[in-house]
């Protein structure tokens, strides 16, 4: 009989301990409210054909990311290569607006999505966007962090580069597209958040190609970009151009060859006519042009 009373005293401790622990995990299991200053937990797009709600999956303090209910959820490695590209532009670039986080919103398209497909930027002067840095992108697959599924986002965040950093809110694509400065700042980035396979990748892609802009068989990267980046400063100096034209160019317009050339020149620290020449060709008129951009912008320094 004393038996059975401990056998069923013991049964009963044995309940108890466990109800605590389930009514223990239970709790532990509830969602922690976010931080202050956290970015919202949804986001509901609103603009262009853009109407998903989206879901924020990660976030730190360099970036946000959100995926649209096609977004398979084990794709994980957006989260560090867009926060290590995010922190090495504001490292190399300067501020970008009150909230300094990237927002990252990726689309996975199928047929009935075609029209979320690609990317396209805002910055956080446009209220479109909800004044945020915004990286919109969408691709049929993002599986692995190579070729387009990485270089779009990228590629991506060097349009807020070109629009937004040193007080700039205009890209000169009247002049280089869309976006010829991306593909240096593709290079760029790979290469300074560990991603030298890419980065190579990237370069030996654009040893061949060329645009048919300012002249038939342009190769903007290897003949323009490229030799300025490696000789004069890398990352340093790309950032150093849009400083000076955010600092002495203030009407935030359309450049002219002369203007743009000057402003490089003095990003680097030389004249880079004779590059120019080799990548472009010289005409007459960007003679004109380059004497009169060096009179009327003369704080922009270099040998002339």
């Amino acid at each position: 009989m004393k038996l059975l009373k401990y056998k069923v005293a013991a049964f009963a401790l044995i309940m108890a301990l466990g109800a605590a622990s389930c009514k223990k995990s239970a709790v532990d299991s509830e969602p922690k409210p976010d931080p202050e200053g956290a970015p919202p937990k949804t986001w509901k797009e609103h603009w262009g054909y853009h109407h998903q709600l989206l879901n924020r999956v990660y976030y730190d303090e360099h970036v946000a990311v959100y995926y649209d209910n096609l977004m398979d959820p084990s794709v994980t490695w957006l989260n560090k290569a867009m926060s290590d590209s995010w922190a090495y532009v504001k490292k190399t670039y300067g501020e970008f607006g009150p909230d300094q986080r990237l927002f990252v919103i990726c689309h996975r398209t199928v047929d009935t999505t075609n029209n979320l497909g690609g990317g396209h930027p805002a910055s956080w002067r446009d209220a479109t966007h909800d004044n945020r840095n915004v990286i919109d992108n969408g691709l049929g697959s993002w599986t692995y962090p190579t070729g387009e599924q990485i270089g779009l986002p990228i590629h991506e965040i060097g349009h807020i580069v070109a629009n937004a950093s040193h007080g700039r809110s205009h890209e000169d694509g009247n002049l280089w597209g869309d976006s010829k400065f991306a593909e240096i700042f593709v290079y760029d980035v790979l290469l300074n958040i560990g991603r030298q396979d890419e980065a190579l990748r990237v370069y030996y892609e654009l040893q061949t190609k060329t645009d048919n802009f300012p002249r038939t068989g342009t190769q903007w990267f290897k003949n323009w970009f490229y030799p300025i980046y490696s000789k004069y400063g890398k990352g340093r100096v790309l950032s150093k151009y849009f400083e000076l034209k955010g600092k002495y160019e203030k009407q935030n317009r359309d450049i002219n060859w002369g203007e743009f050339i000057h402003f490089w020149s003095g990003a680097a620290g030389v004249n880079l006519k004779e590059q120019a020449t080799i990548a472009f060709g010289w005409p007459d008129e960007w003679e004109q042009q380059f004497r009169k951009a060096q009179k009327d912008f003369p704080e922009v320094k270099y040998p002339y």
